[in-house]
């Protein structure tokens, strides 16, 4: 087994950047916008931009001599809408937060009534053209009726970043959308109003191929709401994981204490947490969260801090301790000094450590729109080609109008809508029902290319509690009379240690009788009688000072059991060394099990705990991990994290507490145990519902399946466009044939989709 500890940063030699700021960036439809933003930033001299298009953020760091109106303006003259930072101020992060958290609702909203209203109007315009039956006299003027809002009010959004993205040069496939569905509509309003197609009696013909003059008897109506709906649907899912960008600090933030009580001239007053001051001491009573940073200035106590350092022994701390804010008091009442408030305690930096790690993930651009900027181009350029060689070839506008619509229905991208959403639907749902909640599609990219996977150990390879382990007694000492003894002084403390020995304890021997002249000594451990004996449990010091020694075979029993890392706490009474009890966090049954499913994907395991080494070694070599990284501050998993990437590997995380949020963030695949923190869930790619971690197996091998699954529909949506594409030019296809083919591949890419629910 080999031990790793975090390595120090190497000073960066390069000038550091005057400035930089974060701009919250408005239009983006693809993350094609992104690069373009992106793009534009940096041609500016003394400009590094990064523009993320999940969290709607650029973080840009400019020289002097330019101006923060000078890269708004480069953003808007792109295309798109910046707004400057708000200046400092004295709200919380999580005020901040929940202020933008209504705007980002009334988008999805909006986009959740544009999607409801336009399947409703389509439904019924699908059926009447692709069933004969349906087609009642002058049933095309109604299509008209129920299609015309869908195409011109329900792609609004996709019209309006096509005349933006062509006002600048540029083409999506928010272009070709908009091109395709306005000219399904147009021409079919022209045939309508000019044509036959709006006579009484007219009915859709159907021929594999076109001829002269038949487009005016045409409507296209079921393509142009079909493919608008669509794609509205896969906008749709994906606005609803973008939403969840900022949950991370939103919960980050929720951690803290609302209100504390100050001591002021003697007496507590109560107050909330952002009128507290420097200087301010406060008082925590025990199952109270720290309200900030601090030092101890009175009373002892035992503070869980396995929310934020991952660390699973609650610490002791007593006058001069510092301590932390969110962190729990677990013990007696404490008087602490602020010595941090507000955007300077650790808290409040893991926040901005968590934002800087969403801002830096690179967004994986989704094929579609990779290929798109190819594609898009392509195919208008063959339409009016396709209009222009027909005309001049025959002389007739309809059959030439005809031919390039067909060209335009063929490849208008209503497959490749569905491609992604059908596939994430079915993965997700099939996932939930295992117990694994995927995030979104760019989250199925880095499973496929991870190597290394980085465990947590608190929560995530152990329970995370504190359980009585093994009893030593020593020669004539009954073990379950040692059990009742010692069971029954903790049961009367409040330390979570002792909490642990009393639950195992009543586990084994059943009820404990109740203690007399019970008394905690501050970080030593507890005494008092029971059942006429003079008990003592807890640290050798403390037995020591009853001048009690314990007898060679406990004492050697103590030493190999923290030699495993666990906690040795000595039971005496009448003055004699009784035993031994070991308290430990309990390794989870199915980790070992876990462990080795996830080597047989091709991932090295690492564990990675803020844990003694000691501790962590043990937990390591029962599980099967050989790479063990011990003692790490919860700032410094980061820096562990990108130590690895920079090795070279592709790394996954799997977490659960507070200190791993960042972490998960910054890795390349985020795994956050849902029996975890908030924070921890929100800042991971993958959540694992159930807090097993074979679960972390399943979500590899699941998201794995699920993009390939997406793979493969967008290969078959392209093939379909593709293949058919000469056809409709030269004439071969007629617009109902072009549209038939598109809606088989449609059919196809969600029968592929379907596959999913048969994963195991």
């Amino acid at each position: 087994m080999t031990s790793t500890a975090p390595e120090q940063a190497v000073p960066d030699t390069a000038p550091a950047p005057a400035h930089a700021v974060e701009l919250s960036i408005g239009g983006m439809t693809c993350a094609s916008c992104a690069a373009r933003i992106e793009k534009k930033l940096n041609r500016m001299d003394g400009v590094t931009a990064t523009v993320n298009y999940a969290t709607e953020k650029a973080k840009v760091s400019y020289a002097d001599g330019i101006e923060l109106t000078d890269l708004i303006a480069t953003v808007e003259k792109t295309g798109y809408t910046a707004e400057e930072p708000p200046p400092p101020a004295s709200a919380t992060a999580g005020e901040t937060e929940g202020e933008a958290a209504p705007a980002a609702d009334g988008e999805l909203l909006s986009l959740r009534q544009r999607l409801y209203v336009s399947l409703v109007l389509t439904v019924p315009v699908v059926l009447m053209a692709m069933v004969p039956t349906l087609q009642f006299d002058n049933w095309q003027w109604l299509s008209l009726t129920l299609a015309a809002p869908v195409v011109v009010w329900g792609a609004f959004t996709f019209h309006k970043a096509a005349w933006t993205n062509a006002r600048h040069g540029a083409a999506t496939m928010d272009t070709l959308v908009s091109i395709g569905t306005l000219a399904a509509l147009g021409w079919s309003v022209w045939a309508l109003f000019f044509g036959h197609a709006g006579m009484p009696g007219m009915r859709h013909g159907f021929e594999f191929t076109i001829s002269r003059g038949d487009g005016s008897s045409s409507i296209y109506l079921e393509a142009a709401a079909g493919v608008t709906t669509f794609i509205l649907a896969g906008r749709y899912l994906e606005a609803k994981s973008k939403r969840k960008a900022g949950a991370a600090l939103r919960a980050l933030m929720e951690l803290g204490a609302k209100d504390v009580a100050v001591l002021r001239g003697g007496k507590e007053v109560r107050i909330p947490v952002a009128q507290l001051a420097v200087g301010d001491r406060f008082v925590v009573r025990p199952g109270e969260k720290v309200a900030t940073d601090g030092t101890v200035v009175e009373g002892a106590s035992a503070v869980d801090a396995s929310m934020l350092t991952g660390e699973s022994v609650p610490v002791d701390v007593t006058v001069g301790d510092a301590v932390t804010g969110a962190t729990v008091n677990a013990g007696g009442r404490l008087v602490v000094e602020a010595t941090r408030i507000g955007a300077d305690t650790q808290l409040a930096r893991m926040a901005r450590l968590v934002e800087d790690a969403q801002n830096g993930k690179a967004e994986v651009q989704r094929l579609a729109d990779r290929i798109s900027g190819i594609f898009v181009p392509v195919v208008i350029f063959i339409a009016i080609a396709t209009f222009g060689v027909w005309f001049g070839a025959t002389g007739d506008t309809v059959t030439a109008f005809t031919a390039a619509i067909a060209v335009l229905i063929i490849a208008c991208p209503c497959a490749l809508g569905l491609a992604t959403p059908t596939a994430l639907m079915v993965g997700t749902g099939r996932g939930a029902q295992l117990g694994i909640l995927i995030k979104g599609p760019e989250v199925l990219e880095s499973t496929r290319r991870v190597d290394t996977i980085v465990l947590d150990k608190t929560g995530t390879v152990t329970t995370g509690r504190m359980q009585l382990q093994d009893v030593f007694t020593a020669p004539d000492v009954d073990k379950d009379e040692l059990l009742r003894l010692a069971g029954a002084l903790e049961h009367a403390s409040e330390h979570p240690m002792a909490q642990a020995i009393a639950a195992g304890a009543a586990d084994r021997v059943g009820s404990l009788p109740v203690p007399e002249n019970f008394e905690n000594v501050a970080g030593l451990g507890v005494q008092g009688v029971v059942d006429g004996h003079a008990v003592v449990v807890g640290r050798e010091k403390l037995l020591k000072e009853w001048v009690i020694e314990l007898p060679r075979e406990l004492a050697e029993a103590k030493v190999a059991a923290e030699a495993e890392g666990r906690t040795a706490v000595a039971v005496a009474w009448d003055g004699e060394a009784r035993g031994v009890l070991t308290v430990a966090d309990a390794i989870k049954e199915t980790s070992a099990e876990a462990v080795a499913e996830l080597r047989a994907l091709g991932l090295k395991p690492v564990l990675l705990t803020g844990d003694n080494q000691l501790v962590a070694e043990s937990v390591a070599r029962a599980v099967g991990i050989d790479e063990v990284i011990a003692e790490v501050l919860p700032q410094d998993k980061v820096d562990v994290v990108k130590r690895l990437q920079n090795e070279g590997r592709s790394v996954a995380m799997v977490g659960d507490g507070v200190n791993d949020a960042a972490a998960l963030a910054t890795a390349d695949l985020g795994l956050a145990m849902g029996t975890g923190t908030d924070a921890a869930i929100e800042a991971g790619d993958l959540t694992l519902v159930r807090g097993d971690l074979r679960v972390a197996a399943d979500a590899i091998r699941l998201s794995r399946k699920t993009l390939a699954t997406i793979k493969g529909n967008l290969f078959w949506a392209f093939g379909y466009n593709v293949a058919a594409l000469p056809l409709a030019a030269l004439g071969m296809l007629n617009p109902m044939i072009a549209g038939a083919a598109m809606a088989f591949s449609s059919v196809f890419v969600v029968t592929n989709s379907l596959r999913l629910r048969s994963f195991k």
